[in-house]
C-alpha cells in the first residue's frame, strides 16, 4: 500500500499542469459545434495522426479564443489560413482555416473574435469545418494534446484505483 501511495505522488509531482491559472478552455465556435472528427493522437507522435478536433461550422461564422492568451501567429501556413494563440501556463491554441482578424502580438481575452471560419478543410465532410488544435510547448517540440478534454464543457470525474 505504501509504495501505491509513494508511486502516486511521484506520478502526480511529475505530470504536466492541465492548466495553470485553473481555467478550461471554451468553445471557439457559438453555438456549441457537433464535432465532425475527434482527436487521434500518433504513436509514436511523429506518425500520421490527427493532432486536434475538428468542428462543424459554416463559412464566415466568427471564430473565438478559447481562452484568454497572446496571438503568436496570424496568416497563412502551408496555404492554409491560421491562428495560433498561446496562453499562460505553456498550452498553445490553434484555430485553422481562419482568416484572421487579430495580429502577432496582439494579446486577446476568452470569448473574443479572433477572424472568422473558411471553407475547405481537408478530410471534414461538413462544408465548412474548424480544425481545432491544442499543444504544450513550442511547436517543434510541442505535446500535442486533445482540446476537448480541456474544455469548459467536459465534466471531470475522479475513479477509483481498484
Amino acid at each position: 500500500m505504501r509504495v501505491v501511495a509513494i508511486l502516486l505522488v511521484v506520478a502526480v509531482a511529475s505530470a504536466a499542469p492541465v492548466w495553470a491559472d485553473g481555467s478550461r478552455l471554451q468553445w471557439p465556435l457559438r453555438p456549441r459545434p457537433a464535432v465532425v472528427r475527434a482527436f487521434d493522437a500518433p504513436s509514436p507522435n511523429w506518425q500520421r495522426g490527427h493532432r486536434g478536433v475538428d468542428l462543424a461550422g459554416a463559412a464566415g461564422q466568427p471564430v473565438v479564443a478559447a481562452a484568454g492568451g497572446t496571438v503568436v501567429f496570424a496568416g497563412e501556413l502551408a496555404g492554409r489560413p491560421l491562428v495560433s494563440i498561446a496562453h499562460p501556463g505553456g498550452l498553445r491554441t490553434s484555430y485553422e482555416p481562419v482568416r484572421a482578424s487579430v495580429r502577432p502580438g496582439q494579446l486577446v481575452s476568452a470569448g473574443m473574435v479572433i477572424g472568422v471560419l473558411e471553407e475547405g478543410h481537408p478530410g471534414c465532410a461538413a462544408a465548412a469545418c474548424l480544425h481545432w488544435g491544442a499543444m504544450w510547448g513550442a511547436a517543434a517540440r510541442a505535446d500535442y494534446v486533445d482540446p476537448l478534454a480541456l474544455a469548459v464543457t467536459t465534466p471531470i470525474r475522479l475513479k477509483p484505483l481498484r
